[in-house]
C-alpha cells in the first residue's frame, strides 16, 4: 500500500510496507467571534435603562447644580443663577480643600493597606484552622460585617471613651500605663484617625477574608505540595504560587476597598460628634456635607462632589485596566 507524497516525512505503520502521512494543516485564518444577535442587548437593556434613571439623572442634576449659585434661597423656590466655573475655581483655589484631599488620600491608603494585609492573613489562617474553629471564626466575622456602620462607631466610641472606656481601663489597671487615665483619644487628630481606622478595618476585613478564602480553595494542592517538597517556604509559596493565582481577585477587592474608603462618611461624622475636632479631622465625604448641607453652598458642594467622582473614576479605571491586562496575559 502506498500513499501520495505531500512533502512530509512518512511515518511507519503497523503493516509492513505501509507509510502514513499526516494531512496538511489548514492555514489558520482570523478567528470569528460568535455574535449573539440582539439577545444580549435585549437582556441588558432594562438594567441599563433603570440604572440610567436611578443613577444617571441625579448625576446630571449634580453637574448642573455645580455650575449654578444654588443655596438655601433656591431650595425654597428662588431661581438659581448660572455662575459656570466659579464654584470649581473657588474649590480649586481653597487651601482647605487640598488639606482635606491629602488627609483623605493618606487615610484611605492606610486603611486599604491594613485591610488587605489583615484580610489576607485571616484567609490564610482559615485554610489551616480545623473546621469547628473555622466555622466559629466565620460566624464572628459575619456578625462584625452585618453590624451597621453607625452602631459599630457608637460601640467603638464607648470603648475609647475618656472616663468609662474599656481601652483606658485596661491600659491603666492591667498594664500600669497611668498616662492613659481619662485619656481623650478623639481630641488629637492622629489618635482620632487611629480609632476611625480600627472601626473601618474591623468592618471591612470580613469581606476581604471571605473573598480571598474562596479563591484560596481553588489553588491546586498538588502545586503547593510540590513547591514545599522543593524547599519553598510559606512566604515564597505565597509570592510565587498563591498570589499569581489570585492576582485578579486581589485587584478587584483592592478596587472596591479604595472606592469604599475614599467615600467613607458615617464613621468620621459620628466620631466627630462624640469628641473629634471637625476642622482637623474632616475627610471628603464630611467636607462635602458641611459645605453643601450645613453651609448652604449646594453649588460649591456639587463641584467638590464632581471632582471627587472624577477622582474615584480615574482610580477605578486604572485598576480595571490592570485587571484587563492580567486577563489578556
Amino acid at each position: 500500500m502506498t500513499t501520495v507524497d505531500r512533502g512530509l516525512d512518512p511515518a511507519p505503520s503497523a503493516f509492513e510496507g505501509e507509510r502514513l502521512l499526516a494531512p496538511n494543516p489548514k492555514p489558520a485564518g482570523p478567528r470569528r467571534r460568535r455574535r449573539g444577535g440582539l439577545a444580549p442587548y435585549a437582556l441588558l437593556g432594562p438594567a441599563i435603562v433603570i440604572l440610567a434613571l436611578i443613577t444617571g439623572w441625579p448625576l446630571i442634576q449634580l453637574v448642573v447644580t455645580s455650575f449654578q449659585q444654588f443655596g438655601r434661597a433656591q431650595v425654597f423656590g428662588a431661581p438659581p443663577e448660572w455662575v459656570w466655573f466659579e464654584n470649581y475655581a473657588n474649590v480649586l483655589t481653597d487651601p482647605v480643600f487640598y488639606q482635606v484631599l491629602a488627609r483623605t488620600l493618606v487615610f484611605s491608603a492606610a486603611c486599604v493597606i491594613v485591610t488587605m494585609l489583615v484580610g489576607t492573613l485571616v484567609a490564610l489562617m482559615m485554610m489551616r484552622l480545623p473546621k469547628p474553629f473555622r466555622i466559629l471564626l466565620s460566624v464572628g466575622m459575619l456578625l462584625a460585617w452585618a453590624m451597621p456602620a453607625l452602631t459599630a462607631t457608637v460601640v467603638w466610641g464607648w470603648m475609647f471613651d475618656t472616663a468609662y472606656g474599656v481601652v483606658n481601663y485596661v491600659l491603666v489597671n492591667w498594664f500600669g500605663q497611668e498616662q492613659y487615665f481619662q485619656h481623650s483619644w478623639l481630641i488629637d487628630p492622629l489618635s482620632f484617625f487611629l480609632v476611625a481606622g480600627i472601626i473601618i478595618v474591623w468592618g471591612a476585613v470580613p469581606f476581604v477574608a471571605f473573598t480571598l478564602y474562596a479563591g484560596l480553595t481553588q489553588v491546586p494542592d498538588e502545586v503547593l505540595e510540590a513547591a514545599q517538597l522543593d524547599g519553598a517556604g510559606g512566604v515564597k509559596r505565597f509570592r510565587l504560587i498563591i498570589f499569581p493565582y489570585l492576582k485578579p481577585i486581589f485587584l478587584i477587592v483592592t478596587i472596591l476597598q479604595v472606592i469604599w474608603d475614599l467615600r467613607v462618611f458615617t464613621q468620621i461624622f459620628a466620631l466627630q460628634d462624640i469628641g473629634g475636632i471637625r476642622a482637623l479631622t474632616n475627610t471628603l465625604g464630611v467636607y462635602i456635607y458641611q459645605i453643601s448641607i450645613a453651609g448652604g453652598e449646594f453649588g460649591q458642594g456639587g463641584a467638590i462632589a464632581v471632582i471627587t467622582a472624577i477622582l474615584l473614576m480615574s482610580i477605578s479605571i486604572y485598576y480595571i485596566r490592570q485587571v484587563t491586562k492580567e486577563e489578556e496575559l
